[in-house]
């Protein structure tokens, strides 16, 4: 099968298309034919210097996979070879959705929204899981609580949006005023121009931060929150304020990583098929131009997600 693999860890020209084994479904897994891959900044990241090194032979890189099932292993009883499904499997260990197959076990996948194709499919999973799980598990998000989203136009951001929204919360984003219009579009109650006015001097008393920016955002979000509030950091643990200077403010700083997550996936989709949750796509690409897909996301200028396709954008 094709699969697009880093000759090294370096800049997106490292990415080469290879011809591999196509893997089996093995005891409780299930193998899909790829027809779209999402691209996140987890790939570029990695590809830039090997990221957690928890990669097969070859590598092979890709989270994101909206498919059909091909295969089904010993004693998978969830799907059969024909049903569509999307997942963010293994991660972070390697999944290598930039390719034609991926096996993995079958409870990292849940049934693909019939409402949509699989491009937007496959730009779900890892944000969507991300914020889910960081909104309803780690902050314990609750109806009414105000919450405050970096980045709000990103990936992870404006899927977070309206997850916040449809638990009942009030959520403020930063973002370039350029993309307001759209932020309100998804239901965000305010937003603010990060280049120009500072979020510090303008928030306070929200119940919880979702920081996928980094650097400087996590110790100058600390003061914005309520006492007993909560930042989730999804950038890097370095990232995070320490816990001492959280609990001078009376707040917690966390780190969070996505986890796979069956529940996760089909309340992700439920909500798609509620139409309380629709996915922005950026921009497209074919496997083969992955590395163009790289340089586009690396920017720092895109709406919403990339997404590779590998059989065809539709099927």
């Amino acid at each position: 099968m094709r699969a697009m693999s880093p000759r090294s860890w370096g800049g997106p020209e490292v990415l080469a298309e290879i011809e591999t084994d196509r893997p089996s479904a093995g005891a409780g897994e299930i193998l899909v034919r790829v027809h779209a891959a999402g691209v996140n900044p987890t790939d570029w990241k990695a590809r830039a210097h090997g990221g957690l090194g928890l990669w097969g032979d070859p590598v092979v890189l890709g989270y994101d996979v909206s498919g059909t099932v091909a295969a089904v292993g010993l004693g998978v009883t969830l799907f059969r070879p024909g049903d569509e499904v999307f997942g963010m499997p293994r991660f972070p260990h390697q999944a290598g959705a930039y390719a034609e197959y991926v096996a993995a076990p079958a409870r990292h996948f849940a049934r693909k929204p019939v409402s949509i194709d699989h491009v937007r499919a496959a730009a779900l999973p890892l944000a969507g899981l991300t914020a889910w799980q960081c909104l309803t598990e780690v902050a314990g998000l609750r109806a009414g609580q105000r919450v405050l989203v970096h980045a709000a136009a990103g990936g992870v951001g404006h899927l977070a949006v309206q997850i916040a929204k449809s638990l009942g919360a009030y959520v403020i984003g930063t973002a370039r005023a350029a993309k307001h219009p759209f932020l309100l579009g998804l239901g965000a109650d305010e937003v603010i121009d990060h280049t120009r006015d500072d979020f510090a001097a303008r928030v306070r008393d929200v119940d919880v931060v979702l920081d996928a920016v980094g650097g400087d955002y996590g110790p100058r979000s600390l003061p914005v929150l309520r006492r007993g509030g909560i930042l989730v950091s999804l950038s890097s643990p370095a990232d995070v304020p320490p816990a001492e200077e959280a609990a001078r403010f009376g707040v917690r700083s966390v780190f969070a990583l996505v986890e796979p997550d069956h529940a996760g996936m089909r309340a992700i989709a439920g909500l798609v098929e509620a139409g309380r949750l629709r996915v922005e796509i950026d921009a497209v690409f074919p496997l083969e131009q992955a590395a163009r897909a790289h340089e586009h996301g690396e920017s720092g200028r895109t709406t919403g997600k990339i997404v590779l396709t590998v059989t065809g954008a539709d099927r």
